[in-house]
């Protein structure tokens, strides 16, 4: 029988919170406080990012928790980061930023970058002076990374692009890009991928807004490359290997995307378990009927079981186990947390009646962006068909 000492190292969550998280948390609202949805929404109307809460939550050290301290990094986790996400979310201040620097490309680049790599970009990420954004999703090739057609070549020492790229996010704000492109095929003629760091601006690279219904500082992209040149240092990892590099990514993203989902519906909760408690009608708060409190507890209830959930995938990652138990994990807890993201702000929209469509109550104006969780990254459907191939065993679907 193994003694405790030769036993795995595997990843706990305490009951409570701890004294680091409650004091983490109140700094990062207090920061937030100072701008709460109204400054979201002019952000959002102006297509700007939040540039003021950005550089505040830099310059305490907030932006760069999962990176590692010989890197300006806090050294800490994904878990750490998701927290101030969640925060961020919670005040009023949802963004996408977090996401694609800190969550994407900050991991990858910590895992797979090289020396050289890591010292160019991660200090700026974790400062929050230098943004990614990340080149993904094509038009014809879905969820199905395997087929993309977007190809990097090599031509003597460099690298040349061809392609395009859809529902690529704030690549105007982006200062670099992490693109992934095919660079061969396998025997069965799905792509080889590679991973690769490109300026947005490089010559040959064009792009073109995508007009949504999502309400957010972050727009979103048609990008376009017509022999687009990299230098060779632009590669990331091994050539050919970048899916696997890419999924090192993909799920601190779930992550984070929970996390954007939780914190949404803790705001919304609150402003309309206050609502209910303040709105009086018939002589009695509107909150002492069962029809206006029901929901309100149940969305309570939900909530918290999703952010359980959220926090054991955090610290499976974080705890370094194989990729495919961690991407269940993650999975799941995208899954929980988008839904409740949605039916409690959709609730909450519902309680407040014809005000909840009012911007001046900053509910309405959120809805796109839950709305998304539940499209990407990673679909409802997608997660259900990995978690019935993988978790129930059931015959492969797609």
């Amino acid at each position: 029988m193994p003694t405790t000492a030769s036993l795995p190292l595997l990843p706990s969550l305490p009951l409570v919170p701890t004294a680091e998280e409650t004091m983490l948390r109140a700094s990062v609202a207090g920061i937030v406080k100072r701008y709460g949805n109204e400054y979201y929404r002019k952000m959002s109307a102006a297509g700007e990012p939040m540039r003021e809460l950005w550089a505040d939550l830099g310059a305490g050290g907030f932006l760069g928790l999962n990176l590692p301290e010989e890197y300006g990094g806090g050294g800490a986790g994904l878990m750490e980061q998701a927290i101030v996400v969640e925060e961020t979310c919670a005040g009023g201040c949802p963004g996408l930023g977090m996401v694609l620097s800190q969550g994407i490309v900050g991991s990858v680049l910590t895992r797979h970058g090289t020396d050289e790599q890591k010292q160019r970009y991660l200090p700026g990420v974790a400062a929050g002076t230098e943004r990614f954004s990340f080149a993904l999703t094509e038009p014809d090739a879905g969820s199905n990374s395997h087929m993309l057609s977007t190809t990097a070549r090599r031509d003597g020492s460099d690298w040349v692009v061809n392609g395009s790229k859809y529902y690529i996010s704030a690549v105007d704000h982006a200062d670099h890009l992490l693109l992934v492109a095919k660079t061969g095929q396998d025997d069965k003629g799905r792509g080889r991928l590679s991973l690769f760091v490109l300026d947005p601006n490089s010559p040959g690279l064009s792009r073109e807004v995508i007009p949504t219904a999502l309400d957010a500082p972050e727009r979103q992209f048609g990008l376009f490359f017509d022999d687009v040149r990299m230098p060779a240092d632009a590669l990331v990892g091994a050539e050919g290997r970048g899916l696997q590099a890419v999924f090192d990514g993909l799920n601190p993203e779930r992550v984070i995307s929970a996390v954007l989902s939780t914190g949404t519906a803790r705001y919304a909760l609150e402003k309309a378990t206050r609502y209910a408690l303040e709105r009086n009608v018939w002589g009695v708060p509107i909150g002492t009927h069962q029809a206006v409190a029901h929901p309100l507890a149940d969305s309570a209830i939900e909530l918290e079981a999703a952010r359980q959930m959220v926090w054991r995938a955090a610290a499976m990652y974080d705890a370094g186990l194989p990729s495919a138990v961690v991407g269940e994990a993650c999975n799941m807890a995208k899954y929980l947390a988008s839904k409740v993201g949605m039916q409690t702000l959709e609730r909450a929209i519902q309680v407040h009646g014809g005000n909840g469509l009012a911007l001046e109550y900053g509910l309405a104006n959120l809805w796109g962006l839950m709305r998304l969780q539940q499209i990407g990254p990673v679909s409802t459907e997608m997660v259900l068909n990995n978690i019935a191939q993988s978790t129930l065993g059931l015959p492969r679907s797609y």
